[in-house]
């Protein structure tokens, strides 16, 4: 079977109606990063960013799926699907994804301040400021923060190590160290780019579908399929592809 690895960023989330950082009315023009998305941020102002992620937090969980994340999951039926995803929202698995890798944190989680590794599910709870965990450090959210390593970043490169496909939905690539995954991609395995503004000075060697993220999940879909019957030498391989059908919203 073989196996997708799928790299999300914000513009897969966003035709859920989830406001992203960058994009204009974005909450970047709201917020300073520094404030409400470092660590530096949490140590100066821990009241606010809890305030910040509590208000995420309601936005995100009265959201929906879209096509895009409903047609991944999907994919599912005939291949191996590995998601790694920059979204700190929970999408991805609502629609139904099962191997999904979140690089910067769940929104719908808390953590130890002091130990990393306490971490709680929470679904739609605030968190307060003098909430605590079991040893006694105020509760944060589960969020990788600029100014922080990102923990998941070696299972990340060794899932695209082992791609047959690569493709790319919704970001920027110029947020590192995500957008370095791209390069663990092997030889010769086909990198796809889903994106309705692509960025500039692309390697011509990626297929590039300039839309957004559930018209541009089913064209890919569409042209993997093309491809695979293209190319089939008639060595009695069942055209996985064939059987996906289309999904209604």
């Amino acid at each position: 079977m073989k196996k997708i690895v799928v790299l999300t960023g914000a513009g897969m989330s966003a035709e859920s109606g989830i406001r992203t950082f960058r994009d204009s009315n974005g909450l970047w023009e709201e917020f300073d990063v520094m404030e409400v998305a470092s660590i530096e941020g949490w140590y100066k102002n821990p009241g606010l960013m809890l305030r910040f992620y509590n208000e995420r937090r309601k936005q995100i969980l009265a959201c929906e799926p879209n096509m895009g994340h409903l047609l991944l999951a999907r994919l599912e039926t005939n291949f191996e699907v590995h998601i790694i995803t920059q979204n700190i929202d929970n999408l991805h698995e609502r629609a139904g994804s099962t191997n999904v890798l979140h690089l910067h944190g769940e929104l719908i989680k808390a953590r130890s301040s002091v130990d990393p590794l306490l971490i709680y599910t929470i679904g739609n709870k605030e968190i307060q400021l003098g909430e605590k965990c079991e040893k006694g450090s105020q509760l944060r959210p589960f969020i990788v923060w600029f100014g922080e390593e990102v923990p998941a970043m070696e299972a990340a490169i060794q899932t695209v190590e082992s791609a047959d496909i690569l493709c790319i939905i919704g970001t920027s690539l110029n947020v590192y160290p995500a957008a370095g995954l791209l390069h663990y991609a092997p030889y010769g395995s086909p990198v796809w780019l889903i994106d309705p503004n692509p960025p500039s000075g692309l390697s011509k060697s990626i297929h590039v579908i300039a839309k957004g993220a559930g018209e541009g999940v089913e064209e890919f879909i569409e042209r993997v399929r093309t491809e695979k019957m293209r190319r089939n030498d008639g060595d009695g391989e069942t055209d996985i592809c064939m059987e996906f059908g289309k999904i209604n919203p």
